[in-house]
């Protein structure tokens, strides 16, 4: 049952704590952006530097979703044995350290190796800072996680920015990622400052290493797949697509997963407006519309320029599914968190293993074949849709009355935990 406010503590340092946490866990999705976006811009200099075709590139691009699987389930007992705060620093720390290494490799094994690392530690930080997102949402009383992953687009948008900057200036990866990570890591500690660092009761049990998602979670989490295919497939290949099938140039090439951030980011920020006006379904469905137009024009693509424009629409189209696949695994159910988190599974793993398919698919038929499946995956997102809208709770965040702070309201928080 809901925990009311300490009537020793005004409900205005209540809400100050809440406002501050907001802004953290905001930074905290920030920077995992960043050394995301960072990385991304180096993956054509990466197969350059190592000699790798397509299929083998796709294959060394499978590692992160194996590592991601593997680590995933160990994140709940990382929280639970050291306390929320604790937890999404120091896995946020990790990431950002695992991100700068895949450029160090010598071979591929070595680049296989550094790539699992890479995606273990990018998807124990995803779920600590995802289940810090959920919490400070119940406390704030409003939808903030389309904000919160808008401003991992963001992130996403200044690592690139300044991936494409080094691009330019023909600046060795293996010189740029380590002093973006340094920058990195000097935030880190400030940025979770404030967060929230929920801790369990002495006599609460562990979360079990790995549970089925349940039935609930399954249609949410099929959307949710079409548009992290789109994602992945447009994070790490559209530069080596351009570059190869419509002769971009190596900074063209990079810029156009900057024009994807940069849209994607915009759309996310705007996404809880656009939401509470059209409702999750109708969102969805012109989102996925504006994701298949883009995935026309990339697959049509013979100057730079249309490509670029291309993966701009995909990233505007399925900007706000994952945040709302993320929501209505919430109301699905009796059991919230368990939905949340097969969704989140189901969701990030098969971002993980987009790029593999998309590789494998070009090295098959081409990498216009490849983006023809995008393509696809974002027209069934205006098919289905509709399972966004039947949620079996069907309770939205509560509502601040006019004049009073959300961040004061009592936040709906499962018994036995306490900070």
């Amino acid at each position: 049952m809901p925990h009311p406010p300490s009537p020793d503590v005004p409900l205005n340092v209540d809400a100050t704590r809440v406002r501050r946490a907001r802004v953290a866990v905001g930074v905290v999705f920030l920077l995992h952006g960043a050394a995301a976006g960072g990385f991304v811009t180096r993956i054509p200099w990466l197969q350059d530097r190592l000699d790798l075709s397509t299929a083998t590139l796709g294959l060394a691009l499978a590692f992160p979703a194996l590592g991601a699987s593997v680590a995933m389930p160990l994140a709940s007992r990382v929280i639970h044995r050291h306390g929320a705060r604790a937890a999404v620093r120091g896995l946020l720390a990790l990431w950002v350290l695992a991100s700068m290494l895949p450029v160090m490799a010598p071979n591929l094994p070595a680049l296989c190796a550094l790539l699992f690392l890479f995606g273990a530690t990018s998807g124990m930080a995803d779920v600590a800072m995802n289940a810090q997102g959920v919490e400070v949402e119940e406390r704030y009383g409003r939808s903030i996680m389309s904000g919160l992953h808008g401003l991992w687009s963001v992130g996403t948008l200044s690592g690139s920015a300044l991936g494409v900057c080094a691009v330019a200036l023909d600046l060795d990866a293996r010189a740029h990622l380590p002093v973006a990570t340094c920058l990195l890591l000097l935030a880190v500690a400030p940025a979770c400052r404030w967060v929230i660092d929920v801790r369990p009761c002495g006599d609460e049990a562990a979360p079990p290493r790995f549970a089925l998602p349940p039935r609930s979670a399954l249609l949410i989490g099929a959307v949710g797949i079409c548009a992290v295919l789109a994602e992945g497939g447009s994070m790490d290949w559209s530069g080596v697509y351009l570059r190869d099938l419509t002769g971009a140039s190596e900074t063209v090439a990079a810029a156009s997963y900057t024009a994807f951030s940069a849209t994607m980011a915009f759309a996310r920020l705007l996404g809880d407006a656009v939401v509470r006006r059209m409702g999750p379904v109708r969102t969805v469905r012109c989102g996925g519309g504006i994701a298949t137009l883009g995935g026309v024009l990339v697959v049509t693509a013979t100057v730079p320029a249309q490509g670029v424009a291309g993966f701009a629409l995909i990233g505007v189209g399925i900007a706000v599914v994952v945040p709302l696949a993320f929501a209505a695994a919430g109301h699905s159910g009796p059991n919230p968190s368990r939905a949340i988190a097969g969704v989140a599974t189901i969701t990030y793993t098969a971002s993980l293993i987009a790029p593999t398919l998309i590789g494998a698919v070009g090295e098959l038929l081409s990498l216009r074949a490849s983006f023809g499946v995008v393509t696809v995956a974002t027209a069934l997102l205006v098919v289905g849709a509709g399972v966004l809208g039947r949620g079996g709770r069907g309770q939205a965040p509560v509502a601040a009355a006019p004049g009073v702070d959300p961040g004061a309201l009592p936040a709906p928080r499962p018994e036995g935990r306490r900070e």
